[in-house]
């Protein structure tokens, strides 16, 4: 699935009515959807059908610096949890912010089947600040 064109356009939990409700996905072990509920079709502009199977890469902003997401991948590759602050891009080209929670999971044999991520809005400080390092950060990839 071939990426939009990024846009200007921010579109927020708010806009969608979306302030009280998680954005779930789960994915798995190679970082391919397995799952999205409503919440995160509405968000990422995409429908469920366009998502399943892809790679949970196709909502990576291009402002997302690289090392954001090595770390993200060392923690929950080594059975950690993550916690983070993520622009993402959307179906029509805008991009929404998200505060990002991931964990592996795991079969009712302890294998690792696979990681769930949840996600709420960002704070305008959360997102203030993450601009500020992100911006950094890609300085530093170039």
């Amino acid at each position: 699935m071939k990426q939009p064109t990024p846009t200007d356009k921010e579109t927020t939990f708010e806009d969608l009515g979306l302030e009280n409700r998680s954005v779930i996905s789960r994915t798995d072990l190679n970082g391919n959807i397995t799952f999205v509920n409503k919440a995160f079709c509405l968000l990422s502009g995409y429908d469920k059908n366009e998502l399943i199977g892809k790679s949970h890469s196709v909502i990576r902003h291009p402002d997302m610096p690289k090392a954001a997401f090595k770390e993200m991948w060392g923690n929950i590759q080594n059975n950690q949890k993550w916690h983070g602050f993520v622009k993402n891009l959307r179906k029509d080209g805008g991009y929404y912010w998200v505060e990002s929670f991931i964990e592996p999971l795991f079969d009712e044999n302890n294998k690792k089947i696979g990681y769930m991520s949840a996600r709420k809005p960002v704070t305008q400080s959360d997102k203030d600040e993450s601009i500020r390092r992100y911006k950094l950060m890609k300085e530093g990839e170039e």
